[in-house]
């Protein structure tokens, strides 16, 4: 049996590992995260498996910022809001977390 995907995506993705926080008001605290890819709409992260996240959650993602681009810009992290709009527990990247697929607000 073949399995069909199809592709919802407007923009581009840039492959881009990069450690990222993401606030989940639900469970009224931050979870570490990493980034998988990023595109102008949305962003695809690596959570640990054990996080309370559902299709649906507004969150808060924090991307921290080097010394230099902090000074340039003035902050030390781009803050940005989200809904999950996908949790893929089915592929497991590692023993220990899952991929969020989050789009941007």
């Amino acid at each position: 049996m073949l399995d069909t995907m199809v592709e919802n995506r407007r923009e581009a993705r840039t492959d881009l590992t990069w450690p990222i926080s993401v606030w989940l008001p639900e469970a009224n605290r931050f979870f570490n995260a990493q980034t998988v890819n990023v595109a102008k709409g949305g962003v695809l992260v690596s959570m640990p498996m054990t996080t309370p996240v559902r299709t649906g959650n507004e969150i808060e993602l924090n991307f921290p910022r080097t010394k230099g681009l902090a000074k340039k810009k003035g902050q030390f992290a781009r803050i940005k809001g989200g809904k999950v709009i996908r949790v893929d527990r089915a592929s497991i990247t590692t023993a220990a977390s899952i991929n969020v697929a989050i789009q941007f607000e």
